[in-house]
């Protein structure tokens, strides 16, 4: 069986920001969703290239020294609106990991000034560079971009 085939789904968004892979990460109802668009729509009102890899479902393999991030097929090209149902918006079919954003709840705040250990996380032994934030907000969404942009590409 191929590592590909081995790769479970998790719980969490991958989208493309720029140049750069994101993998948002968060419990059920913390704003995934809201945030993958409002950050795609930031992206996209700037000129810049954003894109949907996928909503809700997320293959994380790693490949070469990298994590690659693949939709569920089921529900590839398509992301649910809270209050609408699922849409179908532009997709790419995978991205190159760069970053991890976690959300966070009010009851497990980020750590205001975190250590070092908090700055990143590890998917199948690969280290990436590690943003925690509140909900889907205007703040978060600000804190996302800035972290993104601050990333080097390699």
């Amino acid at each position: 069986m191929s590592a590909a085939a081995r790769a479970p789904y998790i719980h969490a968004n991958a989208l493309v920001l720029g140049d750069k892979g994101v993998l948002l990460r968060g419990p059920s109802g913390s704003g995934k969703s809201a945030l993958t668009l409002a950050l795609i729509s930031r992206y996209q009102s700037q000129g810049e290239f954003a894109r949907l890899v996928g909503d809700d479902r997320v293959r994380v393999e790693a490949l070469n020294g990298r994590l690659i991030a693949r939709p569920h097929p089921a529900i590839a090209g398509m992301i649910e609106i809270r209050g609408h149902g699922l849409s179908r918006v532009e997709t790419e079919a995978a991205c190159v990991l760069r970053a991890i954003v976690d959300i966070r709840t009010p009851d497990d705040p980020p750590s205001r000034l975190p250590d070092a250990a908090e700055k990143s996380a590890s998917l199948h032994a690969i280290a990436l560079p590690r943003l925690c934030t509140e909900g889907c907000s205007d703040v978060s969404v600000a804190r996302i971009i800035f972290f993104i942009q601050s990333i080097a590409t390699i």
